[in-house]
């Protein structure tokens, strides 16, 4: 019995080892991280399997159709124009997090992030829903 549970602890730290040389052997080739020149700048879901992504290679910005079967180039776009809708993204989230809707609840909605932006289950589209219909059904005098 005692010497069953040796075995184990040694064989579980054989198993440490491995993987740990393994891991820093990764990590020195530079495996499984990206490289730097290659960044996803957006996503956006379509539906249960497709998705529209903004992709920057180095200099390059590229709006990108992906399904489960193909990805598509669906067009290039300039990159300084994503730069400044990246800036107005980052001055819109603080009130869409603090809540105040101000005059667009549409953008506060739109700037959300994440994997359940756009779906049913992403809570700023809900807040959104509700605070447009609370400005409907106030009385008014």
């Amino acid at each position: 019995m005692t010497w069953m549970i040796i075995r184990l602890i040694l064989s579980l730290g054989f198993i440490a080892v491995v993987l740990l040389f393994a891991a820093r052997l990764a990590k020195k080739r530079g495996l499984g991280q990206g490289n730097g020149l290659i960044e996803v700048v957006a996503r956006q879901r379509m539906g249960r399997t497709s998705t529209v992504n903004v992709v920057r290679i180095a200099d390059v910005v590229l709006v990108v159709g992906a399904t489960e079967e193909q990805v598509t180039l669906l067009a290039e776009v300039d990159a300084e124009a994503v730069e400044v809708a990246l800036r107005e993204r980052q001055t819109l989230r603080p009130a869409a997090a603090d809540g105040e809707f101000g005059d667009s609840p549409a953008l506060a909605a739109r700037s959300s992030s994440g994997a359940l932006a756009g779906s049913v289950f992403d809570r700023n589209g809900w807040s959104t829903l509700v605070h447009q219909l609370r400005e409907r059904t106030v009385r008014r005098s």
